[in-house]
């Protein structure tokens, strides 16, 4: 939405102010929303790194602890496989959330207006996120899903706004008001 545009319109600079003040407190929320999503995966993959180096750590104390003893390569062999298992998890866990992340970003940037309910129709199997953190296999599905299902996206509301009835508005304002006095009209 441009001044211009509303100027047009007939509307008065208080008026058009207002309005700007309010579209850009929509787009400072929406601003806000994101940051605040992208603060909580960043913490929580900072959580995810700290686990896994930690877990490195104990298998290196373990291995230098591990000689000819038996008993102890038995359980640093179960710890080993935990720790791969947990890492492999944790691994999966990381990926997954930069691909959701990634797949919000793209639906708040089509104008989704409900990520949860657009995420439901998609088939995630064919969204793959690639080493440079493009996403493949996610444009086309919410094209068609903008001709499908059109409400599920903002694509912002059209008015056949014509102001005084599509006739040309007054040029002079003070002029009009001598007009209805005078009773020409």
């Amino acid at each position: 939405m441009k001044r211009k545009q509303l100027e047009e319109l007939g509307l008065q600079e208080e008026q058009i102010k207002k309005i700007m003040d309010l579209n850009g407190e929509d787009i400072q929320n929406a601003k806000d929303k994101a940051s605040a999503s992208n603060a909580e995966i960043l913490e929580e993959n900072e959580a995810l790194k700290s686990q896994m180096s930690e877990r490195d750590k104990d298998l290196k104390k373990l291995r230098s602890q591990v000689k000819d003893n038996e008993d102890l390569t038995k359980q640093f062999n179960d710890l080993k496989s935990k720790y791969d298992k947990d890492t492999a998890d944790l691994t999966q866990k990381l990926a997954t959330n930069r691909l959701n992340s990634a797949i919000d970003q793209s639906l708040s940037k089509a104008n989704a207006r409900n990520n949860k309910a657009v995420k439901g129709l998609l088939n995630m199997d064919e969204i793959k996120l690639d080493d440079d953190g493009n996403l493949t296999g996610l444009d086309d599905q919410i094209k068609s899903l903008q001709k499908s299902d059109g409400y599920l996206f903002d694509e912002g509301s059209k008015q056949d706004y014509q102001p005084n009835n599509g006739k040309p508005a007054n040029a002079d304002p003070i002029q009009a008001m001598v007009d209805i006095f005078k009773g020409d009209k």
